[in-house]
């Protein structure tokens, strides 16, 4: 690894405390156009922090060395500039919001976390005064900021984040696994809202948050899990990482005569709605039991035609919107389940490439052939 140098990013000292601050440049992948593609610059500039200096961060906030970082659905959206992108993200900006690091330098009202620590972060931001915030549900808050997608994010060298967002690691927490927290504390806060404890469990989606809520259901003691994809290879993977049955929903429809079979209730207990595609989501309200409980992480690229009626209505169905991850009970679950070792991650996080390489990681996602791929910082 690289040592940190001395020198300062400006005339004003910043206030930062047990570190040097970094060199005045770092690398970075910034959304430099309005078209599809990333771009990798040699010299960015540090990141600001709130007190305005540039490379240092605010009083309350914490600069991190980045070592890796997980790429993510959402960065391929901004790679591939679509209607979703075009429509939210601030051209200039650095993006990535999954990582693992070093604390580097912190703000001199800093008392939860120090230099040194190995670390990663919750990425939904917020100033922590919105009703949301004050009342257990900081996820949702109005006033959020996401990083990558608001604020400069993770695929770079430095980045900065408050106090508030930092999570300190557990030493036995491996940094390929902590760079992907973000993503995997979707699928805990999926699963555990739904409460699939020896209930009958359908994941609609086999991408990367449906395969590890695949992991995350069997260690959480649902009692039989149903996966349903178009790819055979993600299907495949479902199965080795603890799904009971998976299907092809492109086959035809006697997948859900299936489920019919092996459930006592007409139905599956729970759907863990994690494709955002309508077919998939009417599909999986058919397969839900009367009575049943349906989460939705998948966001549908457009408003879609759904039978609220006969899925909803007539059926008795408890419905909850998961969105991100919540502050902090999502975090200690998902440690607490990586810990255990009954997790199966390792053959999610297909690839581990150099930062320079992210263009191989954006075709490896595109083609299919990747499902998880990290970017080492340290390469």
């Amino acid at each position: 690894m690289t040592q940190t140098p001395t020198a300062t990013t400006t005339e004003s000292e910043p206030h930062t405390a047990g570190a040097a601050v970094p060199a005045r440049t770092m690398r970075a992948l910034v959304k430099s156009k309005a078209e599809p593609g990333l771009w990798f610059d040699g010299q960015r500039r540090l990141p600001t922090g709130s007190s305005g200096i540039v490379g240092a961060p605010g009083p309350t906030e914490a600069m991190i060395r980045v070592k890796m970082a997980g790429v993510c659905g959402t960065d391929r959206h901004i790679y591939e500039w679509d209607h979703w992108a075009q429509s939210r993200i601030p051209v200039g900006i650095v993006t990535g919001h999954e990582f693992v690091g070093e604390i580097v330098a912190v703000g001199q009202g800093v008392t939860r976390v120090k230099v040194g620590q190995r670390v990663t972060a919750e990425g939904h931001i917020t100033k922590g005064t919105d009703f949301n915030s004050r009342t257990g549900n900081a996820h949702i808050a109005r006033d959020m900021r996401i990083l990558g997608v608001d604020r400069d994010g993770c695929f770079a060298d430095y980045v900065i984040v408050p106090q508030y967002n930092v999570w300190p690691l557990h030493e036995d927490v491996p940094d390929r696994i902590a760079a992907v927290m973000d993503p995997l504390g979707n699928a805990v806060h999926t699963v555990m809202t739904a409460g699939v404890s020896a209930q009958s469990v359908l994941i609609t989606g086999a991408g990367i948050i449906g395969l590890m809520a695949v992991t995350v259901a069997r260690a959480a003691g649902a009692s039989k899990i149903f996966v349903t994809d178009v790819d055979p290879r993600r299907l495949e993977l479902a199965k080795e990482l603890g799904a009971d049955f998976v299907f092809d929903p492109t086959r035809g429809d006697d997948w859900i005569g299936v489920i019919d079979q092996h459930t006592p209730g007409g139905g599956c207990d729970v759907l863990l709605e994690m494709s955002g595609a309508a077919s998939a989501i009417n599909a999986g309200f058919t397969a839900l039991r009367n009575g049943g409980t349906a989460a939705l992480l998948g966001i549908p690229g457009k408003p879609i035609e759904f039978d609220l009626s006969n899925h909803v209505i007539f059926k008795g169905a408890r419905i909850f919107g998961v969105n991100g991850r919540r502050m902090w009970a999502t975090w200690y679950q998902m440690e607490e389940l990586i810990l255990s070792g009954r997790l199966k991650l390792d053959k999610i996080i297909t690839h581990t490439l150099p930062f320079e390489d992210y263009e191989r990681a954006f075709k490896l996602m595109q083609s299919g052939d990747g499902i998880k791929i990290v970017l080492d910082l340290t390469a």
